[in-house]
């Protein structure tokens, strides 16, 4: 069983809000020295926004920061901070992200590169991290996230600069940033749970179970909200990955068995239990499990290396015919399947020309068959692209909002810069986007071909295992009864046993148990 780190990052775990959001973020007014005379347009600019006509700002604001004012460096300066602002209250959320960088360029001499931290806070709400807004942040030091006028945002601060020492490697700095979140705050789950998953990094199983524990205690105290649910979760699974490998798999399987049914997450518990009922030699629930995965319910979902290991189970047990026939099933349907996402993926050479193509694959408009089809669209479920896929349409939406604009703004400089921003970001968001959709469908390719490899593997054992039992057979040293009686399958006083007749019953799932004999010579 491969539990990757990567396994413990599925996601979106750490996702931000949804993007698009309605742009109400308000800060109290930012501390700066006085920069001197202001010209009159720029005293206009800031007039317009402070009347909220955030349109004519970003035209007046435009003219100081191209110099057609003779507004001083400092002035200068100013505007371009205002016009981050102005445009996040415009919504042009890719605009006002390029402005506030050049402020972050500059570093501590531009004179508003402290403020610009809470209006960075604010885009990491709206932008996906694939944009640099955790890069940007990552520019700060620790000290300067404790100014008062960030009192409001400072524990997001925390959790986002934390991010970025966590994707920089820099662990020490990421946990110390993740645990200063306090438990009062919004903030706490999501960096409760990245400091278990730093600790993970390390290879440090004890203080990420401690870290995954105290999020569950804080969720068994704190009011049911989406948030604290949904990292309570992901604390269960991920304390089940870690005492799986810890080789605690009686403890891992109590944790596997606490993610309910209706989870997005229960079918991958399903089948990472199973792998820890195999290492317990529990083979009952072992393959109970592998049956549940394999339902017709859950045909949208795949999980090939559940039929290897039903077929090393079997092969365990010296039941070479099954151990082959699971072998079978899957050489029946996954090589197949590998061959054709092997074949969408190398049509298209450009990521651009494949984002489209993705985008027809999860619209099921692209003329695949059934099988490759929801493969595909399974892989490319991934949460990860699913927000680069949504950030592109919300530069539609961005760019729209030019086109619909009102005539006299469209015709302005500021207009024809935002428009230019915008269609640049959705060019280089489409083709991450489709890269980032190439590169999923050719890890799942890569996965199954390993498994080609293990079933080969597997296939080369049964023939061993034949010859040698041929073999013994030929010398007289096989014994006569080798059958031994399947162990019986008692169920607790919570559950009747019932005959399987080949139909599935959803509230049978997760609970199938496997009578299964060994035909291994004693």
């Amino acid at each position: 069983m491969r539990l990757s780190i990567a396994a413990l990052l599925t996601a979106s775990l750490v996702a931000s809000p949804a993007m698009a959001q309605k742009a109400d973020f308000e800060f109290a007014p930012e501390t700066v020295e006085k920069s001197g005379p202001a010209s009159k347009t720029m005293q206009k600019a800031l007039k317009l926004y402070e009347n909220k006509d955030y349109y004519s700002a970003s035209i007046e604001l435009h003219k100081v920061i191209e110099g057609e004012t003779g507004d001083s460096d400092a002035n200068k300066q100013r505007a371009g901070f205002f016009m981050g602002k102005t445009l996040y209250h415009l919504r042009f959320y890719s605009a006002s992200l390029s402005y506030f960088d050049r402020v972050v360029q500059k570093g501590d001499s531009h004179r508003y590169y402290n403020a610009t931290l809470k209006w960075l806070a604010s885009l990491s709400r709206q932008l996906p991290e694939s944009v640099g807004i955790l890069k940007k942040i990552g520019k700060y030091q620790r000290a300067q996230l404790d100014q008062p006028e960030l009192e409001k945002v400072r524990h997001e601060l925390y959790y986002l600069l934390g991010r970025y020492h966590y994707t920089a490697g820099n662990f020490k700095d990421a946990i110390s940033l993740f645990s200063a979140v306090p438990q009062a705050s919004p903030f706490f789950a999501r960096a409760k749970f990245m400091e278990g998953i730093t600790h993970v990094r390390q290879y440090k199983a004890k203080p990420a179970a401690g870290a995954f524990k105290v999020l569950l205690r804080t969720a068994e105290e704190s009011p049911k909200t989406n948030e604290i649910h949904r990292f309570r979760e992901l604390a269960i699974l991920s304390l089940a990955r870690v005492f799986y490998s810890t080789g605690q798999y009686d403890l891992s399987i109590k944790y596997y068995d606490k993610i309910p049914q209706k989870s997005y997450n229960w079918l991958p518990s399903l089948f990472e239990a199973a792998w820890g009922h195999f290492q317990r030699k529990n083979f009952s629930k072992a393959l109970g499990n592998v049956h549940t995965l394999n339902a017709p319910y859950f045909e949208n979902y795949f999980f090939p290396e559940s039929l290897i290991l039903k077929a090393v189970v079997y092969w365990k047990h010296c039941q070479w015919q099954k151990s082959q026939e699971a072998i079978n099933e899957f050489k029946a349907k996954y090589p197949a399947l590998q061959k054709q996402l092997d074949s969408i993926v190398n049509q298209y050479k450009d990521p651009s020309e494949f984002y489209e193509y993705a985008i027809k694959i999860q619209k099921k408009t692209a003329g695949l068959g059934a099988s490759v089809g929801r493969l595909a669209r399974t892989a490319l479920g991934d949460r990860t692209l699913d927000k680069t896929f949504k950030y592109v349409e919300e530069l539609d939406r961005e760019l729209k909002q030019v086109q619909g604009a009102d005539p006299a703004w469209k015709a302005t400089a500021i207009a024809g810069v935002v428009l230019q921003d915008l269609s640049l970001q959705k060019s280089l968001a489409q083709r991450e986007a489709g890269d980032l959709a190439q590169r999923r469908l050719r890890r799942l390719s890569k996965e199954i071909k390993a498994l080609r490899k293990q079933s080969i593997k597997v296939e080369y054992e049964i023939i061993n295992g034949q010859k040698n039992e041929l073999e013994a057979t030929v010398k007289g040293e096989l014994e006569t009864n080798t059958r031994v009686r399947a162990k019986d399958i008692t169920p607790d006083d919570e559950h009747d046993f019932w005959p399987f007749n080949g139909e599935y019953w959803r509230d049978e799932l997760g609970y199938y148990r496997y009578k299964i004999a060994s035909r291994c010579s004693r």
